[in-house]
Parts: C-alpha cells; sequence; structure tokens
C-alpha cells in the first residue's frame, strides 16, 4: 500500500508533461497528462473550433479524475499532470476536486509547481504550437498574445491541494537539474503513509 499522489501542474509551456513522464520512469508509477489524454480521448473525433476544444477540457479533466480515483481506490501512487486551475478561473474548480479525492482516499500528495518567466515560456508556446505532437485538439488556432498568455499562467498561481510544493522555474531548463527533483519525489514514495 503506497498511498501517495504526485501532480505536476503549473504554466503552460513549462516542461510539466517531460518531467511527467521522466518521473513515472523513474519511479514505476502510471502517469496521466491532460494533453495526452485529450488527444487519447479524440483520437477518432473532429474538433472544429475553439469552443469544442474547452468543451472537451472539461471531459478530459472528468475523465482523468474517473481513472484518477480508480486508481487510487486499489491504494497505489499516480502521478498527474496538467494546466488544473483553481477557483474563479472555470466552471470547474480543479485544484477542490483533486483535493477532495486525496481526502477521501486519505493519500498523501506532493505537487510540483511549474513555473518560470512568461515572456520565455510564452515563445516557447508558440513554437510548441507548431509542432505536430502537440495534436490538433490541444492546439489553439490562433496566434496568442503574450497579454492573454501571461494571463493564462496567473490564473493558474493560486492552484493549492494542500501537502508539500515544490517550485521549478523551468526559464531556462540548462539551469534545471531535473535528477533532483526526481529525488525527491523518490524520497517522498518511501515515506511510510501516516
Amino acid at each position: 500500500m503506497n498511498k501517495k499522489i504526485i501532480v505536476i501542474e503549473g504554466y503552460l509551456a513549462s516542461g510539466k508533461s517531460t518531467f511527467a513522464l521522466q518521473l513515472s520512469k523513474a519511479l514505476n508509477v502510471p502517469y496521466l497528462i491532460k494533453d495526452t489524454f485529450k488527444i487519447a480521448l479524440c483520437k477518432n473525433i473532429s474538433v472544429g473550433s475553439r469552443i469544442e476544444s474547452s468543451i472537451f477540457s472539461t471531459v478530459t479533466f472528468d475523465g482523468m479524475m474517473y481513472v484518477t480515483e480508480r486508481i487510487l481506490e486499489t491504494n497505489n501512487p499516480i502521478i498527474i499532470e496538467g494546466n488544473f486551475v483553481p477557483a474563479g478561473v472555470k466552471k470547474i474548480d480543479e485544484a477542490s476536486t483533486i483535493k477532495h479525492l486525496i481526502a477521501k482516499y486519505n493519500y498523501i500528495s506532493l505537487d510540483f509547481k511549474f513555473m518560470g518567466n512568461t515572456q520565455i515560456l510564452h515563445q516557447r508556446f508558440l513554437k510548441r504550437e507548431e509542432t505536430v505532437e502537440r495534436g490538433e485538439v490541444n492546439k489553439i488556432g490562433m496566434d496568442v498574445p503574450f497579454g492573454t498568455f501571461n494571463q493564462w499562467c496567473r490564473n493558474l498561481d493560486n492552484f493549492d491541494i494542500g501537502g508539500e510544493t515544490i517550485q521549478v522555474d523551468t526559464t531556462n531548463f540548462s539551469n534545471v537539474n531535473f535528477n533532483t527533483y526526481i529525488k525527491l519525489a523518490k524520497k517522498f514514495m518511501d515515506k511510510q503513509n501516516t
């Protein structure tokens, strides 16, 4: 029994998904990544507009929480990743939903909050939008001005699920020692549940 959940959240284009994959391999713990989950859900569906994409984002979160809860029921660890939002940003308070599941199943959480200089992340975001890996369903479909992007990121600042939070500044990837964060996650996973 290892009732641990690692949440990787924060700013757009900050490297959350890449870290989730690395961490999953290092810990041998299953992961759910919001963007790739959405791609899987929409594999056989044509998403024709930004509004439809937003609707599927909500569906994606609900689907992720369904799968997350099934894993929590088995008392096994899980990693979930996404630009999860706190109260007041969307119709659904994703932070409270995650926090509720953690409490319901008496789990311990570790939150990696990915942040950085939003001007640099904005440039990274624009380049990422052009890649095939992004998936059509996740593409914004317009040039997002810096002010809008910055606000999207700042909307995520108040995400809080309780438990320990580790901030990761990914403004410059070469300055980030991801092995240090993987070691912290391993230490967290090795802690006894109380």
